[in-house]
């Protein structure tokens, strides 16, 4: 388990970067237009069984002393347009992760692993909720 740690005055303060994982999950499912986040097929499959409630499944950093690196494996919505969300996750994984650790992201790459298709039945029920 690798650790971001910082000095100050008081000590050292200690980031997991398990932590970062999480955090740049989050930020990243709060997106509109992000169906999930994409483990692979065996996290995906112990995720179906509800054997694996893990926050930080779909991604992977790299973290340094004051910088780091996101690759996020995402699912998106049928329809969205692919490019303008993968922007949208860039930017709010970047603001979660400087604002909440004080690190610098120098990069977060997006992976789409693929498009959650809505049922016909889902989409009116939603349509309706919206109408209403």
């Amino acid at each position: 388990m690798e650790k971001q740690e910082m000095e100050s005055s008081l000590g050292a303060i200690r980031i997991a970067d398990e932590v970062v994982e999480v955090i740049a999950g989050l930020a990243a499912s709060e997106v509109e237009g992000v169906a999930g986040m994409s483990g692979g097929f065996v996290g995906d499959l112990a995720h179906m069984l509800n054997r694996n409630k893990n926050l930080s499944k779909g991604v992977k950093v790299e973290v340094g002393q004051q910088e780091a690196a996101v690759d996020l494996f995402i699912i998106v919505e049928y329809g969205v347009r692919i490019p303008e969300v993968a922007l949208r996750v860039q930017e709010a994984v970047k603001d979660a992760i400087e604002s909440m650790t004080g690190l610098t992201v120098i990069e977060t790459n997006i992976h789409v692993q693929g498009v959650n298709f809505r049922s016909a039945a889902e989409a009116v029920k939603e349509e309706e909720i919206r109408v209403k």
